[in-house]
This record gives structure tokens, sequence and C-alpha cells, in this order.
């Protein structure tokens, strides 16, 4: 689930600064969340 969130997020961002797509305030707190996650995912395991 980790890598699977990493991946996620490196896709988004990429997409972002590479192909220009807009980086509005509800994707990057979606994006925000994930990495949140992935935190919380190492924390507890």
């Amino acid at each position: 689930a980790v890598w699977t969130g990493i991946g996620t997020v490196g896709t988004a961002l990429l997409g972002i600064w590479l192909l220009g797509e807009p980086a509005t305030a509800a994707r990057l707190a979606c994006i925000g969340l994930i990495v949140c996650g992935i935190i919380g995912l190492k924390l507890v395991a």
C-alpha cells in the first residue's frame, strides 16, 4: 500500500510539473492526504 501511494503521488506530481496539468487546491489537498496516509501507515506498521 505504501509503494502504491508513493507511485500515485509521484505520478500526480509529474503530471503537474511535466505535463502542465492544473495544480488546483483540491488536487494538492488530495495529494497531501495521500502523503499523510503513507506516513500514518509507516508509523503504525
